[in-house]
């Protein structure tokens, strides 16, 4: 279980390094005009894209192979209350993916000011995921 762990806590940082900074880079893609500066910034969001998706997928793995060999936890309100976070930050990821596309196909609509506050939500479900790991209320 705890090999299961410390993977689990490896994969996460992976994931949440890649989700605090895709919407920075997004921040850069909208100050960007030249078309040199686009596709480099459309690479390295791709590129970025495609790492944190594979720390996130196995972080999801690691993280669903600890409650398969202790699915009591799933009785505990505070894992419950934490996947459910987990399931916002899929969203979020997903939605990263969305707002990536509609960038490299010049279809954003969201301002420099808005991507600043979005990169905000990932911050936040953190410390609440964290918190309810840690202390387990």
């Amino acid at each position: 279980m705890l090999w299961l762990k410390a993977f689990h806590i490896v994969f996460v940082v992976t994931w949440f390094a890649g989700l605090f900074y895709l919407p920075r880079l997004f921040v850069y893609h909208c100050e960007t005009h030249d078309a040199p500066g686009l596709a480099r910034l459309a690479l390295m969001e791709r590129r970025l894209f495609a790492l944190m998706s594979l720390g996130g997928g196995l972080a999801i793995i690691f993280g669903l192979s600890m409650v398969a060999m202790a699915p009591v936890f799933l009785s505990f309100t505070w894992l419950r209350v934490k996947l459910a976070l987990v399931a916002a930050l899929i969203g979020y990821h997903l939605w990263c993916y969305t707002l990536m596309r509609a960038l490299v196909e010049g279809r954003n609509r969201h301002s420099q000011r808005w991507f600043r506050v979005f990169n905000e939500l990932p911050g936040i479900l953190l410390i609440a995921i964290v918190l309810l790991a840690v202390l387990r209320p």
